[in-house]
Protein backbone atom coordinates (compact mmCIF):
# COMPACT_ATOMS: atom_id res chain seq x y z
CA UNK A 1 0.00 0.00 0.00
CA UNK A 2 1.82 3.69 -1.19
CA UNK A 3 1.25 6.12 1.64
CA UNK A 4 2.15 9.75 1.34
CA UNK A 5 4.04 11.35 3.62
CA UNK A 6 1.91 12.69 5.76
CA UNK A 7 -0.05 9.62 6.44
CA UNK A 8 2.61 7.92 7.72
CA UNK A 9 4.22 10.26 9.73
CA UNK A 10 0.41 10.52 11.62
CA UNK A 11 0.36 6.65 11.69
CA UNK A 12 4.40 7.17 13.44
CA UNK A 13 2.97 9.63 15.65
CA UNK A 14 -0.60 7.42 16.52
CA UNK A 15 2.04 4.60 17.27
CA UNK A 16 4.15 6.72 20.00
CA UNK A 17 0.68 8.11 21.17
CA UNK A 18 -0.61 5.05 21.93
CA UNK A 19 2.37 3.91 23.53
CA UNK A 20 2.39 6.51 26.32
CA UNK A 21 -1.32 5.73 26.49
CA UNK A 22 -2.26 4.86 29.81
CA UNK A 23 -4.66 1.94 30.68
CA UNK A 24 -7.79 3.15 31.32
CA UNK A 25 -9.53 1.16 33.99
CA UNK A 26 -12.40 1.05 36.01
CA UNK A 27 -12.76 3.24 39.53
CA UNK A 28 -12.40 0.00 42.29
CA UNK A 29 -12.07 -2.32 39.77
CA UNK A 30 -8.25 -3.85 41.68
CA UNK A 31 -10.91 -3.50 44.96
CA UNK A 32 -14.14 -6.04 43.89
CA UNK A 33 -14.22 -8.92 41.86
CA UNK A 34 -17.54 -8.45 40.20
CA UNK A 35 -16.25 -5.24 38.53
CA UNK A 36 -15.09 -5.53 35.06
CA UNK A 37 -11.36 -3.95 34.38
CA UNK A 38 -13.62 -1.85 31.14
CA UNK A 39 -13.65 1.62 31.48
CA UNK A 40 -17.03 3.59 33.51
CA UNK A 41 -17.10 6.82 33.81
CA UNK A 42 -17.28 7.34 37.59
CA UNK A 43 -20.35 9.50 38.04
CA UNK A 44 -19.83 9.82 42.23
CA UNK A 45 -20.29 13.18 43.49
CA UNK A 46 -17.60 12.89 45.89
CA UNK A 47 -15.67 10.35 43.56
CA UNK A 48 -11.97 11.48 43.41
CA UNK A 49 -11.20 9.88 40.28
CA UNK A 50 -13.77 12.34 39.04
CA UNK A 51 -12.42 15.23 40.69
CA UNK A 52 -8.89 13.61 39.45
CA UNK A 53 -7.26 13.86 43.05
CA UNK A 54 -3.68 13.21 42.73
CA UNK A 55 -2.56 9.96 42.93
CA UNK A 56 -5.33 8.31 40.65
CA UNK A 57 -5.41 6.66 37.90
CA UNK A 58 -5.72 8.82 34.39
CA UNK A 59 -9.26 9.28 33.40
CA UNK A 60 -10.47 9.16 29.82
CA UNK A 61 -10.02 12.68 28.11
CA UNK A 62 -10.15 14.06 24.10
CA UNK A 63 -6.55 14.99 25.02
CA UNK A 64 -5.51 11.07 24.74
CA UNK A 65 -6.91 10.66 21.25
CA UNK A 66 -4.84 10.08 18.29
CA UNK A 67 -4.43 12.48 15.15
CA UNK A 68 -7.51 13.12 13.31
CA UNK A 69 -6.09 12.16 10.04
CA UNK A 70 -5.66 8.37 10.50
CA UNK A 71 -8.32 7.92 13.27
CA UNK A 72 -10.03 4.33 11.59
CA UNK A 73 -6.67 3.75 9.61
CA UNK A 74 -5.69 0.36 9.97
CA UNK A 75 -1.93 0.30 10.89
CA UNK A 76 -1.09 -0.53 7.56
CA UNK A 77 -2.07 2.58 6.67
CA UNK A 78 -5.50 1.61 5.09
CA UNK A 79 -8.68 3.21 6.01
CA UNK A 80 -10.28 0.13 7.33
CA UNK A 81 -13.98 -1.29 5.46
CA UNK A 82 -16.00 -4.12 7.27
CA UNK A 83 -17.49 -6.01 4.42
CA UNK A 84 -20.63 -8.29 4.83
CA UNK A 85 -21.38 -9.21 0.77
CA UNK A 86 -19.70 -9.20 -2.93
CA UNK A 87 -21.53 -5.81 -3.67
CA UNK A 88 -19.93 -3.79 -0.58
CA UNK A 89 -16.21 -4.42 -2.31
CA UNK A 90 -17.68 -2.25 -4.99
CA UNK A 91 -15.83 1.59 -5.07
CA UNK A 92 -13.27 0.70 -3.19
CA UNK A 93 -9.86 1.84 -3.94
CA UNK A 94 -7.04 -0.89 -3.43
CA UNK A 95 -4.48 2.65 -2.77
CA UNK A 96 -6.58 4.06 0.17
CA UNK A 97 -8.64 0.94 1.66
CA UNK A 98 -8.01 -2.36 3.23
CA UNK A 99 -10.83 -5.07 3.99
CA UNK A 100 -12.10 -6.61 7.20
CA UNK A 101 -14.57 -9.33 5.91
CA UNK A 102 -17.22 -9.03 8.99
CA UNK A 103 -17.41 -11.91 11.92
CA UNK A 104 -21.22 -13.14 10.82
CA UNK A 105 -19.94 -13.74 7.10
CA UNK A 106 -20.05 -17.90 6.61
CA UNK A 107 -17.40 -20.10 5.14
CA UNK A 108 -18.84 -20.14 1.64
CA UNK A 109 -19.69 -16.16 1.29
CA UNK A 110 -16.26 -15.10 3.26
CA UNK A 111 -14.30 -17.73 -0.03
CA UNK A 112 -16.26 -15.61 -2.19
CA UNK A 113 -15.58 -12.42 -0.49
CA UNK A 114 -11.63 -13.23 -0.33
CA UNK A 115 -11.56 -14.57 -4.15
CA UNK A 116 -13.14 -10.94 -5.44
CA UNK A 117 -11.09 -8.92 -3.20
CA UNK A 118 -7.66 -10.38 -4.45
CA UNK A 119 -9.15 -9.68 -8.06
CA UNK A 120 -9.37 -6.21 -7.13
CA UNK A 121 -5.99 -5.95 -5.97
CA UNK A 122 -7.60 -5.40 -1.89
CA UNK A 123 -5.66 -6.19 1.56
CA UNK A 124 -7.77 -8.32 3.57
CA UNK A 125 -6.93 -7.49 7.11
CA UNK A 126 -8.38 -10.89 8.90
CA UNK A 127 -7.62 -13.69 6.21
CA UNK A 128 -6.69 -17.02 7.90
CA UNK A 129 -3.82 -19.35 6.90
CA UNK A 130 -6.01 -21.81 5.58
CA UNK A 131 -8.02 -20.15 3.47
CA UNK A 132 -5.34 -18.53 2.01
CA UNK A 133 -3.70 -21.94 1.23
CA UNK A 134 -6.96 -23.16 -0.63
CA UNK A 135 -7.21 -20.42 -2.76
CA UNK A 136 -3.76 -20.68 -3.72
CA UNK A 137 -4.19 -24.31 -4.58
CA UNK A 138 -2.74 -25.73 -1.59
CA UNK A 139 -4.60 -28.76 0.28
Amino acid sequence: MKLNNEISRALELREEINRKRPDFIRQEAHRFKRLGEKWRAPRGPRSKLRLKKKGRPAIVEPGYRGPRLVRGFHPCGGKEVIVHNLKELEGLDPSIHVVRIAANVGKKKRLEIIKKALSLNLDIVNIRLDEKKLLQGGS
